[in-house]
């Protein structure tokens, strides 16, 4: 199987897509903004005052010549995103208030999007999960017929690839939320050469516990049916009886799942982010991202304890989204 980032290196290959880095003062974004210029696969744009911003690399050895450093203060076009920020909100803002937010890099690099001067958005090596999906939500919106975001990581090992959500953002997600999440993560897998096997989980194997929680997740995987039948797609299942052929064999004999699941829904927050790190600290897979789902245009969160390589293939990541 051909590397994740080889595949999406040849996908990006001459299509020159545009990445906003609000965080420009950040080491590690600046070690990324780096490695992606000189790749020229994908142009970072690096939000902050150049001269501060190229003198942090300076200091830490990073060779920034001829990345583009935009400071949200001084562009020639800022009154023109006011307007269009204040249109966008309609009326929930002032033109001063609409101007004392996009002083935020991180509004102000969602607007970059909104107003096609980038592809994309990759923060959180500094600000939280919220300063980064809040400008998202409010300016690039969640696509018709999502009713929210979700947060998915791809789960690397050796050949291994596999799909996790929602592990960051829904903490209790409704049986309709948990089935767009499922559409949403099918179509992330498919966008990184998974061919898509969903599977909802929960405590239960098609009715070996009938209870509040296990009627939520059986129903979400009805609702996903009807939203994309042609999907390949069951619930409610064990995690055992969706990874391994022959515990499916004997739990759920006769599901289109049969040990074979390569994405995976989890019934809340807390199942998923524990389930994601499980697999990460124990299990030796890599986790990559996570992965926002269900936005107009792509914006994706870093840990602040990530790494400039996490920077990097997330930029990455996000670049490929918009193709």
């Amino acid at each position: 199987m051909t590397d994740l980032f080889t595949s999406i290196k040849e996908k990006l290959s001459g299509r020159d897509k545009t990445i906003v880095l609000p965080e420009g003062m950040d080491v590690r974004v600046l070690q990324a903004a780096s490695r992606l210029h000189q790749e020229a696969l994908v142009k970072p744009i690096l939000l902050g005052n150049e001269t501060e911003v190229k003198q942090v690399a300076a200091e830490a050895g990073i060779d920034s010549t001829g990345i583009e450093v935009i400071d949200p203060a001084g562009v020639s076009y800022f009154e023109e995103l006011v307007e269009k920020f204040v249109e966008r909100r309609k009326g929930k803002v002032t033109g001063e208030q609409a101007r004392e937010q996009l002083t935020d890099v991180n509004y102000f690099g969602t607007m970059l999007i909104f107003t096609g001067r980038a592809d994309g958005l990759v923060s959180g090596a500094v600000h939280s999960t919220a300063d980064t999906v809040r400008p998202a939500l409010q300016i690039i919106k969640t696509k018709p017929g999502v009713s929210r975001t979700s947060g998915a990581f791809i789960m690397m090992k050796e050949e291994e690839r596999l799909v996790f959500a929602d592990c960051a953002i829904t903490v209790a997600p409704t049986s309709q939320e948990l089935a767009e999440i499922a559409v949403e993560s099918a179509k992330t897998a498919k966008s990184f050469g998974i061919e898509p096997r969903v599977a909802m989980l929960s405590f239960s194997t098609q009715g070996s516990a009938v209870t509040e929680e296990t009627e939520k997740v059986s129903k979400a995987a009805e609702i996903a049916r009807s939203l994309a039948p042609e999907l390949t797609l069951d619930g409610e299942f064990q995690f055992d009886a969706a990874y391994v052929p022959a515990i499916a064999a004997k739990k759920a004999p006769d599901s289109v799942i049969q040990g074979d699941a390569n994405v995976f829904v989890f019934p809340s927050l807390e199942a998923g982010n524990i389930g994601y790190k499980l697999t990460e600290r124990l299990g030796g897979y890599e986790a990559i991202g996570p992965i926002l789902q269900g936005l107009n245009a792509p914006v994706n969160d870093l840990s602040r304890g990530c790494s400039a390589d996490d920077v990097y293939k997330l930029a990455l990541i996000t670049a490929a989204q918009s193709l």
